[in-house]
């Protein structure tokens, strides 16, 4: 079998940087599911649930091009207990808005440099995220065509809240 069929090809950034994120929010006690869809139509890059019941939503940013095209960020707002950006080292962290949490991160880990606003979640919406991302976290993840798990794929069939 020739060499170039055997490598997998390389991730995207913001893959990569997911990576990063979900290891070091597991270390922190934070389940966490990549792609996650919301009732808004939106999806959350990263939906993490911690031990006492809260759920972060991080977007991910891999450039300033990125950051500034994007603005879709604060209708996840009310999806989540804090919102929070994570973003390569060489980015401008004045960038990124008080209110929200900052991370930076890699392919390998991330830290959170800032911790954003509270803002709890309605209880309404809190017990219709919950049960779906329990669900979506419970079920076998599905296969991309390179035979990588991806529990973003399993997520997506779950119904909008």
């Amino acid at each position: 079998m020739p060499t170039d069929m055997m490598t997998a090809p390389p991730a995207a950034p913001a893959a990569l940087l997911a990576r990063g994120i979900c290891r070091a929010l597991d270390q922190l006690g934070y389940a966490s599911l990549v792609e996650f869809p919301l009732a808004n139509g939106r999806r959350a890059d990263i939906l993490a649930l911690g031990k006492a019941g809260e759920l972060m939503i991080v977007e991910i940013k891999c450039s300033v091009a990125d950051f500034r095209a994007d603005r879709k960020w604060a209708a996840y707002r009310e999806f989540a207990d804090r919102l929070y950006f994570a973003v390569p080292n060489e980015f401008p962290a004045l960038l990124i808005p008080e209110e929200c949490g900052l991370i930076v991160a890699d392919g390998f880990g991330a830290a959170v440099l800032r911790h954003g606003v509270a803002a709890p979640l309605a209880a309404a919406r809190r017990r219709a995220l919950t049960p779906r991302f329990a669900l979506a976290a419970a079920a076998p993840p599905a296969r991309s065509a390179g035979g990588i798990a991806r529990r973003s794929d399993v997520s997506r069939a779950t119904k909008a809240t």
